[in-house]
């Protein structure tokens, strides 16, 4: 069970289950068209955070620092705007997150979890690196068809016939009960059970408005353009103003639950509130916070960290369709409950975040189709979309043995 304890403050995860959960039982093609059955499971190594970020003589000296904060010595003590908008939302927030956090992980204690404080053996993973946003890059020197033209239905993942897929210009589906492990340009994929996804970028989204579903639950992870991204160049990041553009009213059913994943800048959290939920014409619900920790159940930078925070924010909000715009309507769904916390053992990979499915079930009808936007990796029975999307579903990153019932497969 990937929640681990769940309490009046929230929940504790486990994140690695909830990405290899669904893949006890996956079905791997190989190049000459024969199938095996392999278990796949998340490599470890990706959920080992062991020590929080801070260095050895900050703690002999019994001072709360990160070991970023000292490369960051400041001849002005004076903030900045942005600083005082941080630490004002800081403030507001310090103490649920304290009080939360350490009921939870104690919850979670006493099941056995977040007890781990010994070193882990294991060799270093090395990962390749991820090249869909060059690929995607590439696609655009096809020209782009006119929708009324263009085929927008739907292509199925047929086993080891991948090699006549077009992935960037229609969405693909996995409709096996399944997960599969298949070649897709040029490497080997885990795509899981019931899951469709389209692989293009900001400009080439129409193929996901023309596959015609609409979805009851949206969750977006923005490539948000801050510092540390400019300096490490992981990933090409959008300016807000572009996020404006994203066809929300066309991908999302009445009442939709959108989701939005935020930074710790309050100035990307004022936007997203005030701009930008208002202009898709989604009301604000509640604000969540993941909380991260180590898996001794430490928080992985100190709380008061003036460099990084060991929390991120989700901004939940309801769509109101046209119709009810017009009427002046307003949500009328299942209520939200605000500063609930999601605590968890980050993943060291870049920008990996936990799955929500379990978390937001409550809040949306049963059954109901979701999608994620800017996503890195894929989930059962969701669609994705993003420049990246398969990025965490390389077989790379998992860990395959054969299943029980490979030999009597038929």
């Amino acid at each position: 069970m990937s929640v681990v304890a769940q309490g009046a403050w929230g929940w504790v995860l486990d994140p690695r289950s909830l990405f290899s959960q669904s893949y006890s039982r996956c079905i791997r093609w190989t190049e000459g068209g024969q199938k095996t059955v392999v278990t796949c499971s998340f490599k470890s190594q990706c959920f080992q955070t062991v020590q929080s970020h801070v260095s050895k003589k900050c703690e002999a000296g019994g001072v709360t620092c990160t070991k970023h904060d000292k490369k960051r010595k400041r001849k002005c003590t004076k903030l900045n705007q942005g600083e005082i908008d941080i630490k004002a939302f800081h403030d507001k927030v310090r103490s649920v997150i304290l009080e939360g956090t350490l009921a939870l992980v104690e919850s979670a204690r006493a099941c056995g979890y977040l007890n781990t404080t010994e070193e882990f053996t294991q060799d270093p993973v090395t990962f390749p690196e991820c090249g869909l946003s060059d690929l995607c890059e590439m696609a655009k020197q096809i020209p782009l068809v006119d929708m009324e033209k263009q085929d927008t239905s739907a292509q199925a993942l047929e086993g080891s016939s991948t090699f006549h897929l077009d992935l960037f210009s229609r969405v693909t589906e996995n409709r096996s009960d399944s997960a599969a492990v298949v070649t897709l340009l040029g490497d080997e994929y885990v795509i899981p059970a019931q899951s469709a996804f389209l692989l293009s970028d900001f400009t080439r989204v129409q193929p996901l408005v023309g596959y015609g579903a609409k979805f009851d639950l949206v969750v977006i992870d923005p490539p948000w353009e801050n510092k540390s991204v400019k300096r490490s160049r992981r990933y090409n990041a959008l300016p807000s103003s572009q996020l404006k553009k994203l066809p929300i009213s066309l991908l999302a059913s009445s009442d939709c639950l959108v989701v939005t994943w935020v930074t710790n800048r309050p100035s990307h959290l004022r936007f997203v509130c005030d701009e930008l939920y208002p202009h898709w014409g989604v009301e604000v619900m509640a604000e969540w916070l993941w909380v991260k920790v180590t898996t001794s159940g430490q928080f992985v930078f100190p709380l008061d960290s003036e460099h990084k925070k060991p929390y991120e924010i989700l901004v939940l909000g309801r769509f109101i369709s046209t119709v009810n715009r017009s009427e002046g309507s307003s949500s009328e769904s299942i209520s939200i409950e605000d500063h609930r916390l999601i605590v968890s053992v980050p993943s060291t990979l870049h920008s990996q975040k936990p799955q929500l499915s379990e978390l937001l079930k409550p809040y949306i009808r049963p059954n109901a189709k979701c999608l994620e936007l800017f996503a890195r990796n894929l989930h059962p029975g969701w669609t994705s979309w993003g420049n990246e999307v398969l990025k965490f579903q390389h077989a790379s990153y998992f860990t395959m043995t054969p299943a029980d019932d490979d030999v009597n497969y038929p």
